[in-house]
This record gives C-alpha cells, structure tokens and sequence, in this order.
C-alpha cells in the first residue's frame, strides 16, 4: 500500500512535524509505503511529487486547516483526519483508512 499524506496544523510548529514523524513510524510498522508533506509555519517541507502521487494508493490529509493544493490529487481517494488522531493514534489512523479505501475499491 502506497500513502501520501499531508499534515497542517493551525500553527504549523508542533503538531505538523510530530503527526509526519508519527505516521511515518507507524507506516513502517504496518509495511507501508508513506511520503508526508508538511504545511505549517515554515512553508511546504518533503512537497509530494506529481510521481508521488501517481504512485500513490490514496492520499491521507492530517490537519485542523484548509490544505494548499488539493486540486493536485485529482481524482485520488482522499482520507482526512484530524492532526491530533495521527500524533496520538497514527497506527490505528492508518489502519482505519487503508480498510475504508479498500471498502470502496
């Protein structure tokens, strides 16, 4: 399964890094493939490649704001979350949309 993600949070400090670190972690864990974009404070950080998302199963959006560049993903499946479920929950976030991206399929 191949993941890209976005997190955000209002003040793109904390949250959006942690929430990356978190669900990177934990993607590895399940054996996932996983690229996170942060969008915070400090502008776009590891920005998602047109490849990156080709390749990619769906998309996971992790944020408490609007997100830049939504158009991007065309007609990709997109999850959305709230940032503090993949800090404290990413595990379970990522088990919980690859089983509803698979229920659609």
């Amino acid at each position: 399964m191949k993941i890209v993600g976005i997190t955000s949070c209002i003040a793109g400090l904390a949250h959006t890094p942690m929430a990356a670190k978190a669900l990177e972690k934990a993607a590895q864990q399940l054996g996932y493939e996983i690229k996170v974009e942060q969008q915070g404070a400090m502008g776009q950080v590891n920005k998602l490649t047109e490849e990156d998302i080709a390749a990619a199963n769906f998309v996971l959006i992790a944020a408490d704001q609007t997100v830049k560049d939504m158009d991007r993903f065309g007609d990709k499946k997109v999850v959305r979350v709230k940032i503090g479920h993949a800090v404290s929950q990413a595990e379970a976030v990522l088990t919980k949309a690859v089983e509803a991206v698979n229920a659609q399929a």
